[in-house]
């Protein structure tokens, strides 16, 4: 379904686009997809809506099946954001240790306090953190949606789920260029 309206009261989230993930063996290029996340960015900067960069400097602390390490710190050097995307000084920045960026942080209060009431979504990974965080807005009672080639993941599978299933219903779906027209409206 195509993205009805971007509102005046967006704001465009951009997730763990950062050095730890630029090697990734992602289904496409995290710096690639940094790249366009940046238009997006710049878009939403020239229409004076924010632009908030997410960065992830650990694990939660609960222990999981998979074995992932249970509060890990990644060192400060994987915690950069990718030169790609063109961070401004004028961009909001949110750390967090956890898959969303909702859990765990300020940033809920903070979207509240700016009277966001929509965000639109990128980065990595769409199963993990895009999905986590658009769960939490969604049920914060933010309107959501997805830049579907601003988002990448490590396994196809999840990718193809959270964007078929998961998605369209708690979010609206569309392309950078499909926000990009519809903030331009």
């Amino acid at each position: 379904m195509p993205i009805t309206a971007i509102d005046d009261t967006a704001a465009l989230v951009v997730l763990d686009l950062q050095a730890a993930a630029a090697a990734a063996p992602t289904l496409e290029p995290v710096p690639a997809v940094a790249a366009r996340v940046a238009d997006l960015a710049d878009a939403f900067r020239a229409h004076s809506r924010p632009v908030i960069l997410v960065r992830v400097t650990g694990t939660a602390p609960g222990r999981t099946d998979a074995g992932d390490p249970a509060g890990m710190t990644l060192p400060e050097a994987y915690t950069q954001f990718l030169p790609e995307l063109r961070a401004d000084e004028s961009d909001h920045t949110v750390t967090k240790s956890s898959w969303g960026a909702l859990g765990r942080t300020s940033l809920i209060d903070d979207l509240e306090e700016r009277g966001i009431t929509q965000i639109v979504l990128t980065g990595v990974s769409t199963s993990q953190a895009v999905e986590s965080t658009a769960r939490a807005a969604y049920d914060h009672g933010l309107h959501v949606t997805i830049a579907t080639d601003g988002v990448t993941d490590l396994d196809q599978t999840a990718h193809d789920h959270a964007l078929a299933h998961t998605f369209p219903r708690i979010a609206e779906t569309g392309t950078i260029a499909a926000v990009i027209s519809a903030l331009d409206a």
